[in-house]
């Protein structure tokens, strides 16, 4: 069965960016409901439990029907938060591996970036991807789909459901996406 993993920050070490009632809010609740319903939903499939999220994302069509919409749902929910938390630096961490990955992003990708998150209509992840053929590409998923499912392999990826940054910046999403560039490196 599939645990929330641990921050690898305190809820607080984002501030000023996002602040730790989001963090909070964002991985006890959203976050653990995602593993509580992929744990439910694979409950029936004990065959399945002990696969990785990976392999069952990258090959949904694996998954029995009954559940497949379950586990891109949840399975997503849960891989992709897993990831969002381990891309995010604090500040105090800032130059890190991390953020020395940040530093090559082009100006240019992050505007494609931020465009791409801004006309994201709805609740949804933004990502900066590898295709498989090595080239990058800014792309955004519905829901919790992710990029993994298409073969594709995430660089970045940004939360875009209101739960990620409502409490903080409302409606200002422009905002949020900025002080998400502040995370993973310094401007």
């Amino acid at each position: 069965m599939y645990t929330l993993p641990p921050l690898p920050y305190a809820y607080d070490a984002l501030e000023p960016y996002i602040d730790e009632a989001t963090m909070r809010l964002h991985h006890l609740k959203h976050h653990q409901t995602y593993v509580d319903k992929l744990n439910a939903a694979l409950e029936p499939y004990p065959e399945l439990q002990n696969k990785k999220l990976e392999e069952l994302l990258k090959n949904l069509e694996t998954v029995p029907e009954a559940i497949r919409n379950a586990v891109r749902n949840h399975g997503g929910g849960h891989w992709n938060h897993s990831f969002f938390w381990q891309i995010l630096a604090p500040a105090s961490n800032q130059g890190s591996t991390l953020g020395d990955k940040g530093r090559t992003l082009t100006e240019e990708i992050k505007k494609q970036f931020k465009d791409s998150a801004l006309a994201c209509f709805g609740s949804g992840w933004t990502w900066l991807v590898k295709k498989s053929d090595g080239s990058l590409l800014v792309t955004n998923t519905p829901n919790q789909d992710t990029p993994i499912s298409s073969g594709q392999v995430p660089i970045l990826g940004l939360d875009l459901w209101e739960h990620a940054y409502y409490l903080k910046y409302q409606n200002r999403r422009a905002e949020y996406v900025d002080s998400f560039f502040k995370l993973l490196y310094p401007l």
